[in-house]
């Protein structure tokens, strides 16, 4: 990949656990693809690591693998050929003679362990409070599949609970890191498209990074059935969830602009309650937001809830390539590459501008440049009308308002910062005793009128 791309924040708590003198135990977990095995190779780096990859093979199989990679690690040709037919020796092995440095045992896909021998993590706690635990080691179970690692490691019920120092759950990059990630120089606006297919996953990135065009990107390298992106919703649901038919009738009714969980259910003929189960694990998958407006004081309570794909390139994929698989699988690749050019930016593109923008917002917010401050940010709507930005101080009396426009060909006009500030007198909060201000951002840029009116007003300011 070259150079690599942001993960500080997750960098510096790696290396502060291996700053320790006493043991650590780090869970690092998160979705296929996100950069898991990257970063923690990247950390290992210049340390005394042994990184251990675990299969779907069976449970003798990759304890053999195991102990050749601690024959290796000690430098014992002997044990390679040993018969061991217990874990406790081999983890015993490992750090049985002094460590100079601190040792980094890294077990990645560990939920496979569990998969194949339901006692595993008790064998794992055995194994860290008898042997590991008080030696200078950093321990690091990584695994892909998000509802497994929770059962296995994090849940209260696990025989692992308590026994970490620390947790990672990663995530996908920023757009601010996002340009990065290309060698060449690229307007804000290619980015923005591109991001909008690939969202931040960095193996999706990848595929992308080369192709001059977007919808060059999209024929190549999702379109096409031989692409690991054509089938890539359906791995990542097949491996998390049992029933992936009814995963995928939910998101395909949000995808199609149903955000009610009544609306929802109405669209599939089912009742409510019976949607909040596959509501709910598509939520911890990441693959789904339920927001409600910002100012709302209870929103796990609120009846304004509304469903949204956050994951980007599962929401471009349930709009345009799910509905036309039958063109697709006849190669008429032309027609849904039509449809997506007549819908790209105005159905998908200007919605992920508005997550850029949330994200930029927030930036000029912790950088101190909007003279005021707040700590919840979101989108506000009610029957008749929506805001794309507010930003409350919810400790205080401050409040921002923010517009978003992604315009094909013209500059954002002083008319837009006047309907913003009619749409902001049916906000109630704080009313009568609330200091405003107003951003605006464009990705085609102001014109003339409005560059001078934000000159005038201290409370318009023009990303």
């Amino acid at each position: 990949m070259g150079k690599f791309i942001d993960r500080e924040q997750e960098m510096a708590f790696l290396e502060k656990e291996y700053a320790k003198k006493e043991s650590s135990f780090v869970v690092l977990y998160g979705r296929r693809r996100i950069g898991k095995t990257s970063l923690i190779k990247e950390f290992g780096k210049n340390k005394d690591m042994i990184y251990w990859l675990v299969t779907e093979e069976s449970e003798a199989q990759n304890r053999n693998h195991f102990k050749k990679l601690i024959a290796e690690n000690l430098a014992n040709p002997f044990l390679e050929t040993a018969m061991i037919e217990e874990w406790e020796p081999l983890f015993c092995m490992l750090v049985e003679n002094k460590i100079k440095s601190k040792k980094v045992i890294i077990i990645d896909e560990f939920q496979y362990l569990g998969k194949t021998n339901p006692a595993f993590p008790s064998i794992f706690q055995k194994i860290w409070d008898e042997f590991l635990k008080d030696k200078k080691v950093m321990v690091i179970l990584c695994g892909s599949l998000i509802h497994m690692m929770e059962a296995q490691v994090l849940n209260y019920s696990s025989p692992l609970y308590g026994r970490r120092t620390g947790q990672i759950k990663l995530k996908q990059i920023p757009f601010r890191y996002y340009k990065e990630f290309f060698r060449r120089n690229i307007s804000k606006r290619e980015l923005i498209e591109k991001y909008a297919v690939t969202g931040g996953v960095p193996k999706y990135i990848e595929s992308f990074k080369n192709e001059e065009d977007i919808y060059a990107g999209i024929q190549n390298h999702i379109l096409n059935p031989e692409s690991y992106l054509y089938e890539e919703p359906h791995f990542l649901l097949q491996s998390e969830v049992s029933e992936v038919g009814s995963y995928f009738s939910v998101i395909k009714s949000i995808a199609a602009g149903n955000r009610k969980l009544g609306n929802i259910a109405s669209n599939l003929s089912v009742s409510p309650t019976s949607l909040s189960k596959y509501l709910q694990v598509l939520v911890n998958l990441d693959i789904l937001e339920r927001e409600v407006p910002v100012t709302e004081e209870n929103p796990e309570k609120s009846k304004k809830g509304q469903y949204h794909i956050k994951d980007h390139f599962i929401a471009f994929w349930f709009q345009f390539v799910y509905p036309n698989r039958a063109f697709l699988e006849m190669d008429e690749k032309r027609i849904v590459l039509r449809k997506i050019k007549n819908n790209f930016v105005d159905n998908h593109v200007s919605y992920v501008y508005e997550k850029v923008c949330r994200e930029e917002l927030w930036d000029l917010n912790v950088k101190g440049k909007l003279g005021m401050t707040f700590d919840k940010l979101g989108r506000w709507w009610n029957a008749k009308e929506e805001i794309d930005l507010v930003g409350i101080d919810s400790m205080g009396k401050d409040i921002v308002f923010g517009e978003c426009k992604y315009y094909k060909n013209k500059l954002m006009e002083v008319e837009t910062f006047y309907q913003l500030k009619e749409k902001a007198k049916l906000v109630d909060w704080n009313r009568e005793k609330r200091t405003e201000k107003y951003v605006l951002f464009s990705i085609t840029g102001y014109t003339p009128e409005l560059k001078k009116l934000a000159k005038k007003r201290e409370d318009l300011i023009l990303a």
